[in-house]
């Protein structure tokens, strides 16, 4: 084979990146005469190599940037890298190196496989959120929070993951076990640093209506996390005691049916209420076994609920009974007010408890035309009916009851109609070395005092020791801890913990507009010009970590007019998993594939028409051996196609004459190929249909070429083919379409040239195949000339040799035809 027949895919794929790199081919101004297109994906943990995972996520970005670029859009596709964490710091203990150390060398690494991907990136605007004078404006952003009120320390029992040494936010913890190692979760009482995400709560929940351009199944997540109630705070007052117990329920329908109290094992109320009786011993050990369970245990549905009576009655304003106030395991603290009300009759696991306990089930609802029986009842009844046993409210339907019993309530002074929502305070502090220093210190005078922004960065010591067992590294680094009062100059000490590294990914993607600025963490101009981000890519797991706090991050920019953005991304598409042997890859299941092993074997670009062919974007892919080399050799075959006819690029002119029936028909495919690539890639992201559109093409040239004699082959037509073959899979395979261009005769970048326009005169079918039915059953088809009058296709199919044997001894009632389609003869 000769060389130039060779796809040489190492040696292609080697010179073009070294080219676009010196040229520096993808670097992005924020204003030019082009619109502005913002394409994301979600940045990485520097973990120390990419996996197949990754390059799929950085090849849908790498095609929709390519692809918007060459539809004349002024294109800001950037990376960088969410490089604080805990497995640097686990990497140091195990193995004596510094994190830094470890994070840089990993990062090293990771880029050069990203650009031997043939990624897009504007490396001139590389983020790392370890680095200084990224972190320096994190801490920025915390002393913003702090400064709108929306910061706060106070003691909590709090997510802690024995195996990290530290603290999680509630969205971190899923199943009852760490979102990171998968360690089972236990409480801590400790003072930490909260964002007041709550206070955005509502305005999370309403915007989600904006964001149309999300898949439905992440706006219903962040919509059941953020968990709005609508219905009323009731207290019931307890005697002995200044205040009363307040629930919140949105069962107000349901109050006269109350026959006992429970209060979650952490609520304050707890052992207040024991304290100095006999109860308390049993009830502290019952408090203290509750809290070493997960939420997902202590409220799942098959858990045995259990309780302790704390000796006290509260009193239902409402009929004035007396009601038994317990502990139980089932109620959390975090959810409404810690305080429910035992509705047996109406509630399934107040029933279960009620049966246990024997406590009294009281009907205050009858379905229609029925009447229920508490001793018959084997579970709750949750459905609408008519109240009774309800004082003035009997006979009212219940959803009506509802707001007349919640107006009473207020009328009476006994509670208040409100909402209340699932969605909990974000936990930012962590009890490690590895994340961005919370700015806040600590003076015996003056009390809790932010680090000026002038003094910002508060940098973190790189050389720390890491003792087994210490759960805060920075706290024994006395050149850290100590240090000087801003407002009274008298010796005070820092805040040790750092901040979740989720507040580095908040906000990087405002970073990328403005990286260099050394005077705010972005310029307004700067963000105006790209922001919200046109189209984001990344996983469905951060639906309810990142990406939320990505919204609320946003509309805190927003209220301080630093952006004029409400949301950060108008467009999310979370692609899916990469399967090997049934399961997701990942090294302890041993089905790792190395994209460096691909790329060895194989080249970047067979890895990405993989990778991009083998499943639509947003659903799992399984990895296939066969399906790699089966794509290497479909890029050998179009490296063969292009360079055994090069010499079309150099005739010129159409050699004369008309196009003959051949030449149409290549066209006619040509331009329904880019047309169907155009709309999948554009308004669908159909990726595989695109490619496997691109096949077909290839074995219609091919097919051309092998049956039109040479002399009869129309140079232009071919070259047209070959031109847009090479231009439609150039944002799919970048460095042998780049290669293939050059070698054609062109001297400018493919990925420069402007998208072509598929031609609609080209598209026209000359001839249609028409189905023809008797009496709606199909009898046979026939091929006409595309521009036939419906009398000549009606006679044509009453001519047909199977029709007229249908229609033998019967009598045609009517013709119907649908035109380019059927034709469908009524005959009797």
């Amino acid at each position: 084979m000769a060389d130039e027949e060779r796809y040489d895919f190492k040696a292609i794929e080697g010179k073009w990146q070294r080219i676009w790199e010196e040229e520096q081919a993808y670097r992005v101004l924020n204003r030019t005469d082009k619109p502005n297109y913002y394409v994301l994906e979600m940045f990485p943990y520097p973990s120390g190599a990419l996996h197949m995972g990754h390059i799929r996520n950085y090849s849908i970005g790498d095609v929709v940037a390519r692809f918007k670029t060459m539809q004349g859009y002024n294109v800001l596709h950037p990376m960088g890298w969410d490089a604080f964490g805990m497995p640097a710091e686990n990497a140091a203990i195990q193995h004596g190196t510094q994190p830094a150390e470890w994070t840089r060398r990993n990062i090293a690494n990771m880029k050069a496989q990203q650009k031997r991907l043939g990624t897009s990136y504007d490396w001139q605007r590389e983020v790392t959120t370890c680095n200084p004078d990224y972190y320096r404006w994190t801490e920025w952003m915390f002393l913003l929070m702090y400064k709108r009120g929306l910061a706060y320390k106070k003691k909590a029992p709090v997510n802690w993951c024995p195996s990290c040494q530290t603290v999680l936010a509630n969205e971190q913890v899923i199943d009852g076990e760490c979102w990171r190692c998968g360690t089972p979760v236990a409480k801590k009482d400790l003072e930490q640093w909260f964002f007041k995400i709550t206070d955005y709560a509502e305005r999370l929940l309403e915007d989600l209506s904006l964001l149309g351009g999300w898949p439905e199944r992440v706006r219903v997540m962040q919509e059941n996390w953020i968990g709005k109630s609508v219905g009323a705070a009731v207290t019931f007052p307890l005697p002995g005691h200044k205040e009363g117990i307040t629930v919140f329920t949105t069962r107000q329908d349901t109050l006269y049916g109350v026959t006992f109290m429970v209060l979650a094992p952490e609520h304050p109320l707890v052992m207040e209420l024991v304290k100095g009786t006999e109860r308390e011993e049993a009830v502290r050990a019952f408090v203290e076994k509750c809290r070493q369970q997960s939420e997902i245990a202590r409220t799942a549905q098959d858990t045995e609920k259990e309780g302790l009576d704390l000796g006290v009655y509260c009193i239902n304003p409402l009929n004035g009974e007396q009601v038994p106030v317990w502990v139980a395991n089932y109620v959390l603290l975090e959810y409404g007010t810690g305080a429910v009300m035992g509705v047996p009759a109406h509630d399934q696991r107040d029933f279960e408890f009620a049966k246990k306990y024997g406590f009294p089930i009281r009907v205050v609802i009858q379905p229609e035309g029925e009447e229920l029986d508490p001793a018959r009842m084997t579970a709750a009844y949750a459905e609408p009916g008519v109240l009774v046993n309800s004082g003035p409210f009997n006979g009212l339907p219940n959803l009506e009851a509802q707001q007349k019993i919640g107006a009473y309530l207020e009328e009476k002074g006994w509670g208040r109609r409100t909402v209340t929502y699932r969605l909990r305070d974000w936990l930012v502090s962590r009890q490690r070395y590895w994340g961005a220093p919370i700015p806040i210190i600590y003076c015996p005078q003056c009390g809790t005092v932010p680090v000026p922004e002038e003094d910002l960065p508060v940098l973190l010591p790189e050389n720390v020791k890491f003792d087994p067992g210490v759960i805060s590294p920075l706290a024994h680094v006395p050149e850290f801890v100590n240090t000087t009062c801003p407002k009274c100059g008298r010796p005070a000490r820092r805040e040790t913990d750092t901040m979740d590294t989720f507040i580095c990914s908040s906000w990087y993607y405002y970073r990328y507009a403005d990286p260099k600025n050394a005077a705010a963490p972005f310029g307004k101009d700067a963000v105006e010009a790209w922001l919200p981000v046109d189209q984001y890519i990344g996983g469905i797991e951060h639906a309810v970590l990142h990406l939320l706090y990505s919204r609320f991050f946003t509309k805190v920019l927003y209220d301080a007019g630093l952006v004029s953005n409400v949301e950060p991304f108008t467009n999310l598409l979370t692609q899916g998993m990469v399967i090997k042997d049934g399961a997701k890859m990942s090294k302890s299941k041993g089905n790792v594939v190395s994209p460096d092993d691909i790329f060895a074997k194989y080249g970047a670009d067979t890895a990405r028409l993989f990778i991009l062919f083998a499943a639509p974007p947003d659903k799992d892919l399984d990895w296939s051996d066969q399906g790699v080399e089966g794509a290497w050799r479909f890029l050998g075959r179009v490296w063969r196609l292009v360079m055994s006819n090069k010499e079309v690029f150099r005739q010129k002119g159409d050699g004369g004459g008309g196009l003959a029936r051949a030449d149409r028909d290549l066209r006619r495919k040509v331009h329904a190929t880019l047309k169907k690539v155009t709309e999948d890639v554009a308004e669908r992201f159909n990726f595989n249909t695109a490619i496997a559109a691109v096949m077909e093409l290839v074995n219609e040239i091919h097919r051309y070429l092998e049956r039109v004699p040479v002399a009869e082959q129309k140079a232009a037509v071919v070259r047209e083919a070959l031109e847009i073959l090479l231009l439609v899979l150039a944002p799919f395979v970048p460095h042998i379409t780049e290669e293939l261009w050059h070698q054609t005769g062109h001297t400018d970048s493919i990925h420069r040239q402007t998208w072509p326009q598929w031609d609609e005169q080209a598209l026209a079918a000359e001839e249609i195949t028409v189905v023809v039915q008797v009496n709606g059953r199909l009898r046979d088809r026939m091929v006409v000339p595309a521009d036939s009058a419906e009398d000549e296709i009606e006679r044509l199919a009453l001519g047909l040799d199977k029709v007229r044997a249908q229609l033998d001894g019967k009598r045609v009632v009517k013709v119907i035809n649908v035109p380019g389609k059927l034709v469908n003869i009524v005959a009797r």
